[in-house]
């Protein structure tokens, strides 16, 4: 059993202020700073005890939405009720919004008219599909655990590529999943042969997988839709169905805003949405900050609000709203095998997303020879600002070798 916290008196400002700060020291994704949130919070202060924080976290890594985010909401919360959670939710997200904000502004108002800069953006892309392939790999290492999950894994991948709507796969995969542990197993393969079925026929009437839209490369070319004339409600509910979905890490919010941004809505391209994934590997602040570069694009800077917004209310609203009973929901065995499954279809889906990206990116000898040594680094260390310098490495490789 955990102890009861152990909270010293904070004013809110000092809970924002604490936050903040975590947010700006936020460097090197999930893992490192999830860690820094308990070093400072359990070891140091002992504002709980480890049970208490790794119950908390077991919630987080179940629901949708950035784990260490909805950690510092949650802990916000214990200090100063909701407003605390609120102000701690803001601070920690604070620093990276402001950064990409800036950012996309540069990339919008500059693009690629920098000379020598198509080369940089150009490696730096590789270096990205590197970065989502070790995160696919990991993330189904961790997920994929079993030969159902890996069956529907690997049916959401094709599915994905056939162009079949994300909800039906997700929801088939959950169901399958559920059927599959109750014992029901002609249930769960009936669910996956259906699921099956209709990704063929989507196929079929795409005309095959190499002309599906999730692989579509007619926005290298430039956007259908201009840049910055998209509706800002638009790209809100694009970003709330994002901030819904993202079971299993920060890297599951790809594909579906891949997909609205791009594949449907058109107002990007691939190439530009790797660039955005690229300019948050650079910064302190949780991966779906890129969904602030894909609103910029969209719809200019009230647009970047509005998908900022939509993508981190869901992270707000679980724990500030129903944090003990979702709590006591994911710990039902049957709520956490539908979400399993759920999770192992998102994994097929970013592995689906994946190709379309690496398409993109991956057009030469160089390119590959880029990627290899990326990935290589990428499993052979585990340093904090990994991620950041080899992005930083790749565009010094692109401008060296556009010079």
């Amino acid at each position: 059993m955990s102890s009861a916290p152990r909270i010293p008196h904070q004013t809110l400002v000092q809970v924002f202020l604490r936050f903040l700060r975590f947010g700006a020291l936020a460097w090197g994704g999930p893992v490192v700073q999830i860690a820094m949130i308990r070093h400072a919070l359990v070891d140091e202060e002992r504002w709980v005890d480890s049970d208490h924080f790794n119950r908390a976290l077991a919630v987080y890594q179940v629901l949708p939405g950035p784990e260490a985010h909805e950690l510092c909401v949650y802990f916000g919360m214990l200090a100063r009720g909701r407003l605390g959670g609120l102000l701690a939710g803001l601070g920690f997200m604070l620093p990276g919004f402001v950064l990409m904000f800036a950012l996309s502004w540069a990339y919008v108002g500059y693009g690629l008219g920098i000379e020598g800069l198509q080369a940089v953006f150009a490696a730096v892309q590789v270096a990205v599909a590197a970065l989502v392939l070790r995160a696919v790999l990991r993330i189904g290492g961790h997920v994929v655990t079993d030969r159902w999950l890996w069956t529907i894994a690997i049916v959401a991948g094709f599915a994905q590529l056939a162009g079949l709507h994300f909800g039906w796969i997700l929801a088939g995969g959950g169901v399958a999943y559920l059927a599959a542990r109750r014992g029901l197993r002609a249930s769960a393969l009936g669910v996956i042969a259906l699921i099956t079925a209709a990704a063929v026929a989507s196929a079929v009437r795409h005309g095959g997988l190499a002309g599906m839209d999730t692989l579509s490369l007619s926005g290298i070319a430039g956007p259908a839709v201009d840049p910055g004339t998209v509706s800002a409600w638009l790209l809100f509910w694009a970003g709330l169905k994002a901030g819904l979905l993202t079971f299993g890490g920060a890297y599951t919010v790809i594909p579906f805003l891949q997909r609205d941004a791009v594949t449907q809505g058109a107002w990007m391209s691939n190439g530009q949405f790797l660039d955005g994934l690229a300019l948050s590997g650079l910064l302190p602040a949780p991966l779906v900050i890129f969904a602030t570069f894909v609103g910029y694009v969209g719809g200019g800077p009230w647009g970047a609000v509005a998908m900022t917004a939509g993508v981190f209310l869901p992270a707000f609203a679980f724990t500030l709203v129903a944090h003990e009973p979702l709590e006591r929901l994911v710990h039902q065995p049957r709520a956490r095998q539908f979400l399993e499954g759920v999770t192992a279809g998102v994994v097929g889906l970013i592995a689906g997303t994946t190709i379309a990206l690496m398409r993109v990116s991956l057009t030469s000898f160089e390119a590959w020879a880029l990627f290899a040594t990326v990935l290589a680094l990428l499993f052979a260390s585990k340093a904090r600002l990994l991620i950041p310098a080899v992005i930083a490495g790749a565009a010094v490789w692109g401008w060296i070798s556009g010079s």
